[in-house]
């Protein structure tokens, strides 16, 4: 399990949210699944600027520790 705040990379694309295996998020919370399946991560996304563009949740899977 990762730390909330933690830095991680996408190990996959999410074309649903413009996203692409390699982009860097932030953990901003950790959710369970409703029906039982793999629980997740709610990321926060920025821009290169260090702007938000974008909140999504994710399976906990689909990220790998920067560290």
């Amino acid at each position: 399990m990762l730390d909330l705040y933690q830095k991680v990379s996408l190990n996959h694309d999410f074309p649903e949210y413009n996203l692409v295996k390699g982009d860097i998020a932030t953990v901003i919370d950790v959710v369970s699944h409703p029906e039982q399946g793999e629980n997740g991560y709610v990321l926060e996304v920025f821009n290169a600027v260090g702007e938000s563009i974008n909140v999504i949740i994710v399976p906990i899977s689909a990220v790998e520790s920067l560290i």
